[in-house]
């Protein structure tokens, strides 16, 4: 009996392919980016995914090119409770975990709630700051709480944290440690924007913060059905192989001295369900998978020597591993 990828994938396209309101919703949730951040639509719909997979974002790019004013519109296109954080070199830990105040009148210590406690946790030039309070963000980014003097605290569900950095040989900026990278789900490059966007953006500046205009479209219980269902997008076992093989490629290039950890593996087959959620299908295709790959991959690859005397670039690698590893054709399933 055939049980072929080609197979389930027609059965699929028969019976998945009405949106729900949830699909709906977030198509909305993106029209209101779209009028704060101009000539970005391919950029905004992978933060959609990585926000609907659970993940967190971190956009690498120049100052100016939209990176705080993309995270302000997402914040207020789904009613999230919002915190923004200037990362400089004096931030401490306890600005953004929180701390601990003696409290005379009931002689006991009060927690005190840092920058993390909110729905959205933008994170401006994050490779500013010292590691130390890089790293107070590692917990609260995999576990959803933060330890305060022994005692733990969660918080809000949803949370996600956008995190802005400059590229690396800035002024005043420091790598951020390998542990702290692969606890961001993607990570972007918005660039500079076309000429005619370019135009747009400077003709929407003289009536005011493009940002004002984005409304609300859904809640956070909105939010949190669509990555529930989200989580019910199927993934066909053919598919599972081609991001494993994607993975193992990482891992056994020439030019890479660290591929991606399982924790990336995991997000790569999160942000391609969340991203074929976007296109209206309940299962995923390897199309989806393709697509996210360079920005769940770029941030968890680390050169080796040799490609460095070569001035060859991550994206460079993952162009080549797109090309190396086919992709599961029709035909080609398995036989049992």
């Amino acid at each position: 009996m055939d049980h072929g990828y080609d197979i389930m994938e027609k059965k699929l396209r028969g019976q998945g392919m009405e949106k729900t309101y949830g699909m709906m919703a977030a198509v909305s949730v993106i029209e209101e980016v779209q009028k704060a951040v101009i000539g970005k639509q391919d950029c905004i719909k992978k933060v959609m995914a990585a926000i609907l997979a659970g993940g967190h974002v971190l956009i690498e790019d120049i100052p100016g090119v939209g990176k705080t004013t993309m995270a302000v519109a997402f914040s207020k296109s789904m009613g999230l409770d919002r915190h923004r954080v200037q990362f400089t070199p004096d931030v401490l830990p306890a600005d953004i975990v929180g701390f601990s105040l003696y409290d005379r009148q009931t002689q006991q210590f009060v927690y005190q709630p840092g920058a993390v406690m909110c729905n959205l946790l933008l994170a401006d030039e994050i490779n500013r700051t010292s590691p130390k309070t890089q790293s107070a963000l590692l917990e609260v980014m995999e576990e959803g709480q933060v330890t305060v003097d022994q005692k733990t605290y969660p918080v809000p569900d949803p949370f996600v944290v956008i995190a802005t950095e400059n590229p690396f040989g800035s002024a005043g900026t420091q790598m951020l440690p390998e542990s702290q990278l692969d606890r961001f789900m993607i990570c972007i490059s918005m660039g500079y924007p076309d000429i005619q966007a370019e135009i747009e953006i400077v003709k929407g500046s003289q009536k005011g913060n493009p940002a004002d205009a984005v409304k609300a479209v859904v809640g956070t219980e909105m939010l949190l059905e669509m990555r529930a269902e989200v989580e019910q997008v199927y993934v066909h076992d053919a598919v599972y192989e081609y991001i494993g093989r994607l993975v193992e490629a990482t891992r056994n290039h020439q030019m890479v001295r660290l591929g991606i950890s399982p924790r990336g593996t995991i997000a790569l087959a999160k942000v391609a369900k969340a991203y074929a959620y976007l296109e209206g299908r309940t299962f995923c295709i390897p199309q989806d998978v393709a697509k996210v790959f360079p920005d769940v991959a770029v941030h968890r690859l680390f050169l080796s020597a040799r490609a460095r005397a070569a001035r060859m670039e991550s994206s460079q690698v993952i162009e080549e591993i797109l090309a190396m590893i086919t992709q599961p054709k029709a035909g080609k399933g398995r036989r049992e």
